[in-house]
């Protein structure tokens, strides 16, 4: 086996454990706010849950896949080091904003929620009085 097979395999094995992961994680600690998003419905906050994980996992996956092609030379260890740790890097960042973008969801959410549960707004106390003559101004 020549060193951009040890690469790929690797690289794979590494963003594929990295993804779930972090999707495990997202889904686990996500489920409270979504609970609190839909006013403690569970099977909807669930549900919902699931297919942001499935989405998670399909965009992430795509990605590690579709950035498996490298074309440059890997000659030895030293090769397949910096490689991998350039590949990874990307996929790290990646998941960091996909991360970043279910939080900024997720407290979007929260607090659209936490709006439509506010009471109204106090009516007002006084009034002020229309002078006799204002219709005459038009």
């Amino acid at each position: 086996m020549n060193e951009t097979v040890i690469t790929y395999a690797l690289y794979l094995a590494l963003a594929v454990s990295m993804t779930v992961w972090v999707a495990r994680t997202l889904h686990k600690n996500g489920r409270v706010f979504l609970v609190e998003c839909f006013h403690g419905n569970t099977e909807l906050a669930d549900s919902v849950n699931h297919l942001l994980v499935v989405g998670f996992y399909l965009v992430n996956i795509g990605f590690v896949s579709l950035y498996l092609k490298t074309t440059e030379d890997i000659l030895d260890a030293r090769g397949v080091f910096e490689v991998l740790s350039s590949k990874m890097g990307i996929v790290l960042l990646a998941l960091g904003g996909m991360h970043f973008f279910n939080l900024y969801l997720f407290t979007r959410m929260r607090k659209r929620a936490h709006l439509a549960t506010m009471p109204p707004p106090v009516p007002p106390v006084m009034r002020m009085a229309r002078p006799a003559n204002a219709l005459d101004t038009l």
